[in-house]
């Protein structure tokens, strides 16, 4: 655990307000915080109400945000229903891999947003974006706008079949716009394959599930699964870079015990229990990194751990939510959960999205309550 003289010396940095210069140090403290307690945690209906739509894009699932400017959000979304809802739901709309959004304004009141998908020749609904190699689809991940553009991350699926898991994993692409400037039915977009995809027969490794700046530094978060522990078998592994170098691959640094290692082979966990995809964010109230994702990837718990630096280590996990939606059909399930922290009200909340889905593909397509982002917030506070 360290000595008593490093400990107080951490803790004096943190208590100066120097946690930002901290997160940049080689080392990892040798403790996690003591997490914060759950003031409040109520829906927001007000911002569910910007993405129920009945006609044209009227539902996803993915759901990451990235700020684009002071009062634009940029949303990055999966597999996405395109059509017109009835009461037969989604029957006779079209699903596309991949879609966006345009959030204009951060409060719910006044806010627009307008939702993105390209078109044929003949005005049939098309995504995005494609893999490179022409093989399989996209399902859009984490992003982060830079100086040098947008780069977003990207799961390659190949889709085997019915049903909501008819998908297997082949690899993680990294998309550059680097003008990303105007519409983005406009944008001119490059794409690397990522290099440090693991798959195994026992779990896959995969990096791009969610990214932060920090200083000179970007940080890409991604997983390890390891299905001999079960159902927690999945945790977390992170990476960095300076941030003028993201698309170069060979400048990646992987977390490896106390040292950040060329060899991602080498990359510790930094906790179990993890979604493939999730966020992490700062929270400046709290002085904390803090790590929000869905228990085990497929849950009605919405977990959080906390940390002093961007790499840990994490606190034991905090529940912040539990979505009823599972509640209404034996067949419902809840998964997505992330922050968004550009759309806290202060620096001590968040605010949650999380997305329901069925394991019943009939059902998923008749029931329009379901299969679009659900917003939570989230009150956090220190123990008196």
């Amino acid at each position: 655990m360290g000595t008593v003289a490093g400990r107080l010396a951490f803790l004096a940095c943190v208590t100066a307000g120097a946690c930002i210069g901290c997160a940049t140090a080689d080392r990892p403290p040798d403790f996690p915080p003591e997490p914060p307690r759950v003031v409040l945690a109520r829906p927001l209906p007000q911002y569910d109400a910007l993405f129920q739509r009945k006609e044209g894009w009227t539902g996803a699932d993915g759901a990451y945000s990235v700020p684009l400017g002071k009062d634009a959000t940029l949303w990055l979304f999966g597999d996405t229903w395109i059509g017109r809802i009835t009461q037969e739901g989604h029957a006779g709309s079209a699903m596309i891999n991949n879609s966006l959004a345009v959030q204009k304004g951060l409060r719910p009141e006044g806010a627009s947003v307008d939702f993105l998908y390209r078109t044929t020749s003949e005005g049939r609904p098309m995504s995005m974006f494609t893999p490179a190699d022409g093989n399989g689809v996209l399902w859009l991940m984490s992003g982060l706008s830079t100086e040098n553009g947008l780069f977003l991350f990207a799961a390659q699926v190949e889709m085997r079949g019915q049903g909501v898991f008819g998908f297997a994993q082949r690899g993680v692409w990294l998309v550059h716009v680097k003008e990303p400037a105007g519409s983005p039915l406009e944008w001119k977009v490059s794409q690397a394959r990522s290099p440090w995809w693991r798959p195994a027969k026992g779990g896959n490794m995969a990096f791009g599930s969610a990214m932060l700046r920090d200083g000179r530094f970007v940080y890409v978060y991604g997983y390890r699964e390891d299905w001999s522990r079960g159902m927690g078998g999945r945790g977390m592994v992170t990476a960095r870079v300076e941030a003028d170098q993201i698309g170069r691959f060979d400048q990646w640094r992987f977390l490896a015990g106390q040292e950040w290692v060329e060899d991602p082979n080498r990359a510790t966990e930094g906790f179990a229990g993890l979604a493939t995809e999730y966020s992490v964010s700062y929270l400046p109230g709290l002085k904390n990194y803090v790590a929000v994702y869905t228990e085990n990837g497929l849950s009605n718990r919405i977990l959080a751990r906390f940390s002093f630096t961007p790499y840990g280590p994490w606190s034991w996990p905090v529940l912040l939510y539990e979505c009823p939606e599972t509640g209404w059909d034996k067949s419902y399930f809840c998964y997505a959960g992330k922050a968004h922290p550009e759309l806290a009200l202060s620096g001590d909340e968040l605010i949650v999205t999380y997305v329901t889905n069925s394991l019943d593909f009939t059902k998923a397509v008749k029931d329009a309550r379901i299969y679009w982002p659900r917003f939570v917030r989230v009150k956090l506070g220190r123990a008196t």
